[in-house]
């Protein structure tokens, strides 16, 4: 595609965005039950372009040039996904609108009032990897918020991506929001040209790997809403219930090991080496899981003739498997524990097992992440499950968003000031100046 189409495609969400500044709920509401309806009759046509992607798939599986992992998250016809893909519409539908929230209020002067007030960033560029129903879940999102987007996704799924995107482009015609909206891109050639477009684009987020994270950071002028790795970690502490921390570190690793929110070292605490250990590698042994020990913890173990256990080297801290594969640390307490993560971790996602709720406590103050969890796998970091009603990505920044990023994080606000000819020179210390008010205002039933 030319740079000129590449731009067009850009201005036309721009365009787009600008529209959807005048949106109501009523009309969101109408659109997304609009966009589910014709998913719902499209299935087979959606399901016949998934089969044909799996088919291509599998054959770059077993070329080695796609990894097992992706190519799991590219089934939309397994179990009750497809289902589950169309309750997330309505769920996002029946969440609050994000736009129009008074977030701050003053009374300046008489007859001179400020509002902040929630508003859609504009203009989103998303892209991401395999995972085909993300169109679905960002498209909701993105109007929902008041937002446009242009999406990429992997050239594995892209018979899928644009099944998906026909049928919700089509759903729009007879309503409020603009189809253009919701538009899909194909190749990196076209998001190079995009990552330039800071005059049309106002945020990118990156779903996928860590090498495709760190190439958008450095190569856009547009904010960036990501993370580039999901070292998750799980710290067994001596005061752990035994059943809770086999529960909790089993699937913190097992329910969906390619997840990012999916657990990649295991701390366990020096004490309860000869109680926990055992039993906790055991479950994980069963499960398929090849361990990673450091040298104190594969003492413990009664036998390491398995080809499930193997000595740990450093660099198995800093890797994220996505696999049935984690690395295991023996530490001396919480404050190790706590070092330890800060120093590998990706400020993703940790959880502690412990009865101690001091400990609890100074582990979930301590752990710089987005997400810290108290005898609760490291997997229920996800929008869906946080009641968001789906995702548009996950954000390991300190600015704007942070965890997982639903409707919230795809707003930002502006200031509105209703003043009557007011003038700031009429303000000030001076003789015969103005003092400001600053007086909270009642907006339980104020519309600005």
């Amino acid at each position: 595609m030319s740079t000129e189409n590449i731009i067009n495609i850009a201005q036309r969400a721009r365009i787009a965005a600008n529209k959807l500044q005048y949106v109501t709920t009523q009309d969101k509401s109408i659109a997304l039950n609009k966009i589910k309806s014709v998913l719902a009759d499209k299935k087979q046509e959606i399901f016949k372009a998934n089969r044909t992607d799996k088919k291509n798939a599998e054959i770059l599986v077993n070329a080695g040039t796609l990894s097992a992992s992706l190519f799991k998250r590219l089934d939309l016809e397994k179990g009750d996904k497809f289902d589950t893909i169309l309750k997330g519409v309505s769920d996002i539908d029946q969440l609050p609108d994000p736009t129009g929230q008074i977030t701050y209020s003053s009374k300046l002067d008489e007859g001179l009032e400020l509002y902040r007030v929630t508003c859609p960033v504009g203009v989103l560029l998303v892209i991401f990897e395999a995972r085909p129903e993300v169109v679905v879940n960002i498209s909701s999102l993105a109007i929902k918020s008041g937002n446009a987007v242009i999406l990429k996704g992997g050239k594995e799924s892209i018979l899928s991506l644009t099944a998906l995107s026909t049928a919700i482009q089509s759903a729009l015609v007879d309503t409020k929001i603009p189809p253009d909206a919701i538009q899909l891109v194909e190749t990196r050639e076209e998001i190079k040209a995009l990552l330039e477009l800071d005059k049309y684009i106002d945020l990118v987020v990156p779903r996928g790997s860590n090498s495709l994270v760190k190439y958008i950071q450095s190569n856009t002028r547009i904010p960036v809403l990501g993370h580039a790795d999901g070292l998750c970690s799980v710290y067994v502490d001596k005061d752990a219930d035994l059943d809770k921390a086999v529960r909790v570190v089993v699937d913190s690793k097992i329910n969906y090991p390619a997840a990012c929110n999916a657990a990649e070292t295991l701390l366990v605490n020096r004490s309860i080496l000869s109680t926990h250990l055992i039993p906790i590698t055991a479950a994980l042994q069963k499960a398929n899981v090849r361990l990673h020990l450091d040298s104190e913890s594969l003492s413990y173990l009664p036998s390491t003739d398995s080809p499930l256990i193997k000595e740990c080297v450093s660099e198995d801290f800093d890797t994220e498997f996505l696999d049935l594969e984690i690395a295991v640390k023996v530490v001396g307490d919480v404050e190790e524990a706590i070092q330890h993560i800060n120093s590998h971790g990706s400020k993703h996602t940790d959880a502690i097992v412990t009865e101690n709720e001091q400990v609890a406590k100074r582990f979930m103050q301590g752990v710089d992440a987005a997400g810290v969890y108290w005898n609760a796998s490291t997997r229920f970091a996800d929008g869906f499950r946080y009641g968001f009603g789906a995702e548009v990505g996950v954000s390991t920044n300190k600015t704007h968003a942070r965890g997982p990023v639903g409707l919230e994080g795809l707003v930002i606000y502006k200031y509105k000031l209703y003043g009557n000819g007011h003038i700031v020179e009429e303000f000030g210390e001076g003789h015969g100046k103005k003092k400001f008010l600053h007086e909270k205002i009642d907006v339980t039933e104020k519309i600005v």
